[in-house]
């Protein structure tokens, strides 16, 4: 049991080795580099080292309450998670999270093909992606097929938010402060406007976000995109990208640009860059949003749910985080209720706004 940063180079490798020969795709979430910079800013981080005879054959990173709680890696803001293992390691979920001493281990972002936790998922989801495999042309191509309308609308605002306000200009990988500075006023303002919990108001996020951004590594790099009309930003995204997978994490716009739908410009030409270098995939995440319906290409599916430990830790597990995530599903799955609820959220950020 260790902490990230204590990982020997050797267990990285190894680390790397096992997930360059998954078969799903290599989202940066799961990388090494992403659980180094958890453990600076959540010091109950661990990463479990499994070993056969001397050499390392899994690896479950987790955060570990007071009561001997587990949970994934920065659960509720990662947005893949589960162990990395060698194929057909004859180990199960119990065996592993009994050693490390966890009443239990909750995860509400668990990549598909994880077998080991898959079997004690409550609930599954679909996370929306984007396919730019085959380059940008055959993505617009698709879009043509299935979305006419939206992709003529976008590129139409497109055009006329160059001409109204200035010369657009795209930077998928900017390095400037001050363009992340505005993407996160501009994400908070998001969600005190539509009545969620500020993440950026929670200093560990933060922190975590401005030091992802340094990160410079092969299949873990922060990466910040902007759009620019004239030298002015506005709208941006910052997520992480692997070789093969830009993981699509907080993206936001100024809302005075609003009629020309910034945001969806910003994600066609985030996907027009993704191909030109060299990534396949674009993971929106998951949870449902009109612009994904209209930017997608298919769909992974991801878990939300627990292993538990019968007894105190299964009650302890319950109590903090079944009953809400029962309503949160019974309101998801019936769009009348989720409507009425959006629109009670909606009215809250302007009470706290007023």
């Amino acid at each position: 049991m260790l902490r990230p940063e204590d990982l020997g180079e050797g267990e990285r490798e190894r680390w790397r080795a096992l997930r360059a020969a998954s078969t799903v795709p290599r989202n940066p979430f799961m990388e090494p580099e992403f659980a180094d910079a958890v453990g600076r800013v959540r010091p109950r981080a661990r990463v479990a080292v499994v070993y056969e005879g001397r050499e390392p054959v899994g690896f479950l990173p987790h955060e570990r309450g007071r009561f001997g709680q587990g949970q994934a890696l920065a659960y509720g803001v990662s947005d893949a998670q589960g162990a990395v293992l060698s194929p057909g390691i004859g180990l199960d979920a119990g065996e592993l999270v009994r050693a490390c001493s966890l009443s239990s281990f909750a995860f509400d972002n668990l990549e598909a093909e994880q077998g080991l936790f898959t079997a004690h998922a409550a609930a599954e989801y679909a996370a929306y992606v984007i396919d730019v495999e085959k380059g940008y042309e055959t993505y617009e191509s698709v879009l043509r097929a299935q979305s006419p309308k939206f992709l003529k609308t976008t590129l139409a605002k497109e055009r006329r938010l160059g001409r109204q306000v200035g010369e657009l200009r795209f930077v998928f990988d900017e390095r400037d402060p001050a363009a992340l500075r505005a993407l996160m006023a501009w994400k908070s303002a998001q969600y005190r406007r539509t009545g969620r919990r500020d993440r950026f108001a929670q200093e560990w996020i933060t922190r975590l976000v401005h030091m992802l951004a340094k990160t410079r590594a092969p299949e873990c790099s922060g990466t910040l995109s902007v759009l620019y009309a004239g030298e002015r930003p506005i709208a941006a995204h910052f997520g992480l990208r692997s070789a093969t997978v830009l993981a699509c994490w907080f993206p936001a716009y100024d809302t005075e640009f609003s009629k020309y739908s910034p945001g969806l410009v910003l994600h066609l030409r985030m996907a027009e860059a993704a191909a030109a270098e060299g990534i396949g995939l674009l993971d929106l995440g998951r949870g449902a949003a009109e612009y994904k319906d209209s930017l997608k290409t298919g769909e992974l599916a991801v878990y939300e749910g627990a292993w538990t430990r019968p007894g105190a830790g299964a009650a302890l597990y319950w109590l903090s985080r079944e009953p809400a995530r029962r309503a949160h599903h019974f309101v998801r799955g019936r769009p009348r209720l989720a409507a009425a609820a959006a629109r009670m959220l909606k009215s809250a950020g302007r009470l706290r706004r007023s």
